[in-house]
C-alpha cells in the first residue's frame, strides 16, 4: 500500500502480548513507536507466535460474533496451491479489505507471508471463501494492470472488480463526468478518467503543448521561438489529481495557471477567481514504502506543494471538492459495496456484519478503518437522518458522504476492525524506554491537511507480524476454520 511514516511516542506502563496478536493501546497504556523502514522478524517477537487466546487482544466493547448457519459457498478467485483449506460450514458474515504495499507486496516483489494467507483464505478447490477486496491507494496504473500484478504475486487470479484504486469512487462522482477536466498524474491518466466516466479530459501534456510559454523550468523544452497564438482549446472546468506526475515543476505550475485563470490559462491575469475550479484529489498519503530502506514520497507530498505555493501567491487556502483514498469514509464505503457485491454473486445468504482492514500504515489504513468504524456505530446509533450528510467531525471533509451510497449500502455491516501488520511502513519498536514514567509523547502529524489529527484513530485494533497472522485472527474471532 502506499504509506505514511508516522512518528510519535505514546505513554507507557507496559507493553503486553496476546498471543500473536498484539492490540494497539490506548494512551498511557503501553508504549509503541513507529518503525525504521525495514521490518524484520526480532521487530515484532521470534519465530512463529503461538495461536491466539479467544479473548486475548480484543477492542474494549468488541463482540466475538456467534457462527451462523447454512451451507458453505465458494468466493471469486482461484488458488494455484496444493494447500488449501476445507470449506467452511457455513457462509461468511465477514470480509477483508487487504493494503497491498507492504502487506503483500514490497515493490516488486511478494511477502512471503502473503502466499501462505491466500492458502488459507481458499477452499479444497482453490477459490476464496470469504469477500475479499484489494484496497490500495495506488492510482498512477488501470484497475485490470493492479488485478494481473496481485495475481502473479499471490498465485489467485485476482478480478479487476476486486480491486480498489485511490481513484476508483471517481466513477461515482457523475456531477463532474460531462465536464472538461484536467487530469495530472503518470501512467495511464487519460484512460484511467475515460474508464471512470469522464468525458472531456486535458492532460498536463496536452495543455503543456498548447500553450508552449507556460512550461519555463526546464530551459531546454522552452520554444525556441514565439509560438503562434493558441485557438480553440478548450475551457477547463475542473482538476482531477490522480498522483504524484513525473515533473512536478511543470504540474506545479499548469494546475496553479488553470486555476489562477478559472480554465483559460492562456489569458491575461486580471482578478484571481475564489472560490477556484473544483479540484478532486485521490492518494493523500505522504510517504509510501517499496524495496528502499526508507519510505519514499507520495502524492501527499506533491499536495503539500500545491497547497503552499498556491496559499503564498494567493493568500487563500487551496479547497478540495472530494479527497479520494485511504483514510477517506467514502472509499471504505465503496469497499463496503464491493464486498457484498462479491457475496451476492456467491449466492452468500448471510449478511456482511463485518470488515477486517488489514494494513502497514498507521495514518492510512488504520486511521481510515477506526473512522469508518466509528462511522458504521454512529449510523447504527441513528444519531443521522436520512438523506442528512453524515460528518463525524466538524469541517472535515473526510467523512463527507456525497455519493449517495446508502442505496446500495444497506447498514448490514456492524463494524471495520483495523489489523496493523509489521511488514511495511509501521514496526512494532521492542525497546520500550525502560524509564517509562519520564516519557514524553512527540507527535509528527503526517497526515493531509483536511484531517484533524485524533490519536485515537491510529490505534489499531489488533497489531500481528504479518498478514498470514491477520488472517488467522479474523478467522479466530470469526469461529472459522
Amino acid at each position: 500500500m502506499t504509506g505514511v511514516l508516522e512518528n510519535f511516542t505514546i505513554r507507557t506502563k507496559k507493553t503486553t502480548k496476546l498471543g500473536f496478536a498484539q492490540k494497539r493501546p490506548k494512551k498511557g497504556r503501553a508504549g509503541v513507536r513507529s518503525c525504521s523502514a525495514e521490518p524484520s522478524r526480532a521487530d515484532c517477537g521470534q519465530g512463529r507466535p503461538p495461536a491466539p487466546q479467544s479473548e486475548a487482544g480484543r477492542r474494549p466493547g468488541s463482540q466475538t460474533p456467534s457462527p451462523p448457519g447454512g451451507p458453505g459457498r465458494t468466493a471469486p478467485g482461484r488458488l494455484h496451491s496444493r494447500n488449501r483449506e476445507p470449506p467452511a460450514p457455513w457462509p461468511p458474515a465477514f470480509g477483508f479489505l487487504f493494503d497491498v504495499d507492504g502487506v503483500l507486496v514490497r515493490g516488486s516483489q511478494a511477502v512471503p507471508a502473503a502466499r501462505r494467507a491466500f492458502r488459507r483464505l481458499a477452499d479444497g478447490g482453490g477459490q476464496l471463501r470469504v469477500p475479499v477486496v484489494f484496497l490500495t491507494n495506488a492510482g498512477n496504473c488501470l484497475r485490470s494492470a493492479k488485478a494481473r500484478e496481485l495475481s502473479q504475486a499471490l498465485g489467485l487470479q485476482v478480478s479487476p472488480e476486486q480491486v480498489i484504486l485511490s481513484h476508483s469512487p471517481l466513477r461515482l462522482f457523475s456531477q463532474f463526468h460531462q465536464k472538461c477536466m484536467l487530469v495530472a498524474g503518470q501512467g495511464p491518466v487519460e484512460e484511467n478518467a475515460q474508464n471512470l466516466g469522464f468525458k472531456h479530459v486535458v492532460t498536463t501534456e496536452a495543455l503543456r503543448k498548447a500553450y508552449p510559454l507556460l512550461d519555463m523550468v526546464d530551459q531546454s523544452r522552452r520554444p525556441k521561438e514565439l509560438p503562434p497564438p493558441t485557438t480553440g482549446f478548450p475551457t477547463i472546468e475542473g482538476v482531477i489529481l490522480f498522483g504524484e506526475p513525473v515533473r512536478w515543476e511543470t504540474s506545479l505550475q499548469l494546475i496553479i495557471d488553470v486555476l489562477l485563470s478559472n480554465g483559460n490559462p492562456g489569458a491575461e491575469l486580471r482578478e484571481i477567481p475564489y472560490p477556484h475550479l473544483p479540484v478532486l484529489a485521490c492518494n493523500m498519503d505522504l510517504l509510501w514504502m517499496a524495496e528502499a530502506k526508507m519510505p519514499r514520497f507520495g502524492h501527499g507530498t506533491f499536495l503539500l506543494c500545491l497547497e503552499n505555493i498556491y496559499k503564498k501567491v494567493t493568500g487563500r487556502e487551496l479547497k478540495y471538492e472530494a479527497l479520494i483514498g485511504k483514510p477517506s469514509t467514502v472509499t471504505y464505503r465503496y469497499a463496503e459495496y464491493l464486498i457484498k457485491q462479491q457475496a451476492e454473486k456467491q449466492g452468500w445468504k448471510s449478511p456482511i456484519r463485518r470488515l477486517y482492514a488489514v494494513g502497514d500504515n498507521p495514518m492510512s489504513d488504520i486511521y481510515g478503518a477506526n473512522l469508518y468504524n466509528n462511522y458504521l456505530k454512529s449510523a447504527h446509533r441513528n444519531q443521522v437522518q436520512t438523506g442528512v450528510k453524515r460528518s463525524l467531525q466538524a469541517a472535515s471533509p473526510q467523512t463527507e458522504d456525497p455519493l449517495e451510497l446508502s442505496k446500495d449500502c444497506h447498514n448490514s455491516v456492524e463494524s471495520c476492525e483495523s489489523i496493523l501488520v509489521c511488514t511495511g511502513v509501521y514496526r512494532h519498536n521492542a525497546d520500550v524506554p525502560s524509564n517509562v514514567e519520564e516519557c514524553t509523547t512527540e507527535t509528527v502529524f503526517h497526515g493531509h491537511r483536511d484531517f484533524s489529527f485524533d490519536p485515537s484513530l491510529v490505534e489499531a485494533s489488533y497489531i500481528v507480524q504479518d498478514v498470514n497472522d491477520a488472517v488467522q485472527l479474523a478467522f479466530k474471532k470469526e469461529n472459522w476454520s
